[in-house]
């Protein structure tokens, strides 16, 4: 008798392993069933390869010398970003560019990707279409959320209205942008800053960006993942407009400006629409942290990028002819506006499980249980 009941308390824990096995690291897919990815460079897949007339590209080696494949992926980094990072984290592949998924009709070619998540990030990318002036080419936000109603559709279509409302209610919108807009406020030819205020100029980025939102929301989004914008006065590109290397410090001051109206607007969503949630994450503050405490994170460089060349290494973006550093963990930037590997590592893992002092009201890990 006892021997029965020992074997038969040992093929239920073997079941149960075998459950654990079969279906355990599908659980978390399961409750994240997709990823839809907006933005700009800083979680660019690829999109702007598909750009004949882009400047923004990342196409080319030194880039991607730390991914996977060791070869450049179209990602301004020297390996993944955040957005692959976060990815991993919910239990999905990396969201491939959406321009590699269209014909030369527009129609999407893959439907399998549209369903794990696709991302219409683009290089160069900002709230308002004007952002791609500085660099000829790129996906707006106006339009990559244009492409996503494309997307919509078809999940419609292939799944029934009910079943795509269902499915697209537990994926998460990561929305990463604002950067660019800022960018080309304070750059020294800029036309808007003649046009607004910096005060008329943020509080248009917001206004402008709800909307947006709102779209996304009308077509199904319910969980969002927006990113503030970063210390951007500190990356080595702005770094080296001053004669000590120092930040600029009115551009990281209308970042802050930015990203309290950013979560202000997202307090307002919340109020007008109960079903939608949020995740915001403090991008300045982390980053902050990074540069304040950079040994905390075995960092050791904060000010020139890791490839590039000249002053700071940031006179010129990471291309084949350019210097790069033998140790990449040691670096912050890893060309003249964008982070490393690692540091978009250490971004993710404050995205999925920080603290509400840096994720506010919830970290992804939270949203994902909402």
């Amino acid at each position: 008798m006892a021997a029965s009941i020992n074997e038969a308390s040992n093929n239920f824990i073997t079941s149960l392993l075998l459950c654990v096995l079969l279906f355990g690291s599908s659980c978390l897919c399961d409750s994240v069933p997709g990823l839809y990815i907006f933005g700009d460079s800083l979680v660019d897949v690829g999109n702007n390869n598909y750009l004949a007339l882009s400047l923004a590209k990342a196409n080319l080696p030194h880039n991607g010398i730390d991914y996977p494949t060791g070869k450049a992926t179209g990602r301004f980094s020297n390996g993944k970003n955040a957005a692959d990072f976060l990815a991993e984290k919910v239990g999905l592949p990396s969201a491939p560019p959406y321009l590699s998924l269209v014909s030369k009709s527009k129609k999407l070619s893959s439907t399998n990707a549209t369903v794990t998540g696709i991302s219409f990030a683009s290089g160069g990318a900002g709230i308002f279409n004007g952002t791609d002036e500085l660099f000829k080419q790129s996906i707006p936000l106006t339009k990559q959320v244009g492409y996503y109603s494309l997307v919509h559709d078809q999940l419609v279509q292939q799944m029934g209205s009910v079943e795509a409302q269902a499915h697209l209610s537990k994926s998460l919108f990561l929305v990463v942008i604002g950067s660019n807009d800022l960018f080309g406020y304070f750059n020294k030819d800029s036309k808007v800053s003649k046009q607004y205020s910096p005060q008329e100029y943020v509080d248009l980025m917001v206004s402008t960006l709800k909307g947006l939102l709102k779209k996304l929301y009308e077509m199904g989004a319910r969980k969002y993942v927006v990113s503030g914008v970063g210390v951007i006065g500190c990356c080595p590109a702005q770094r080296k407009q001053n004669t000590t290397s120092e930040c600029r410090v009115e551009a990281n001051y209308w970042a802050t400006k930015y990203n309290e109206g950013l979560k202000a607007l997202l307090r307002e969503m919340k109020s007008e629409s109960p079903d939608m949630h949020y995740s915001y994450f403090d991008t300045y503050d982390v980053m902050n942290g990074l540069i304040q405490h950079p040994e905390t994170y075995g960092i050791t460089e904060i000010k020139a990028a890791c490839c590039g060349l000249g002053n700071l290494r940031a006179d010129f973006p990471c291309t084949p002819v350019s210097q790069y550093c033998s140790n990449r963990k040691s670096h912050l930037f890893w060309d003249l506006y964008h982070p490393t590997e690692y540091a978009s590592s250490i971004f993710a893992g404050f995205i999925y499980s920080g603290s509400q002092q840096v994720t506010s009201p919830m970290n992804v890990e939270q949203l994902v249980n909402v």
